[in-house]
């Protein structure tokens, strides 16, 4: 495989992060009605993304993957579908635990492959919210990562 390169995002990359989002979330988030997924889809570029620092990670200038952190919580990674398993959530939680101090991170409860990637990289479950940040039915679980 082809070398994978992180770098910060810029405001030209959101067009290819929505679709790595887009991607990775139709492939994972079976259990988001459509209309939740669309909502929070029309609010990466404008609202999500500038709220947070953001990596992309690259193969041959290709975006694959992106993390965005904030103050020490990882607010959000996602690598392209058809990228899954080889490596790129792996190097973006290092590099966004080495280079943006991130130790916490929520997870959906209903993302069981999501919650077992973060305890196989250190991270412990610390607590629940039956609600997401917005309100909705999407149960969070609070990992924070050891040591």
């Amino acid at each position: 495989m082809s070398e994978i390169t992180i770098r910060p995002a810029t405001a030209d990359d959101h067009p290819a992060l929505v679709r790595i989002w887009r991607s990775a979330v139709d492939a994972t988030h079976d259990f988001l009605a459509e209309a939740d997924r669309d909502a929070i889809e029309s609010h990466l570029a404008s609202d999500y993304f500038p709220a947070v620092t953001l990596v992309l990670a690259e193969i041959e200038d290709s975006p694959v993957g992106f993390a965005g952190a904030l103050n020490g919580n990882l607010e959000m990674l996602f690598v392209d579908a058809a990228r899954r398993g080889a490596g790129i959530g792996t190097l973006l939680l290092q590099h966004a635990i080495a280079q943006l101090a991130v130790t916490r991170v929520d997870v959906n409860e209903q993302n069981p492959t999501a919650t077992a990637f973060y305890a196989r990289r250190g991270f412990e479950v610390i607590g629940r919210s039956e609600l997401d940040d917005a309100g909705r039915p999407y149960p969070l679980l609070h990992l924070r990562l050891r040591g």
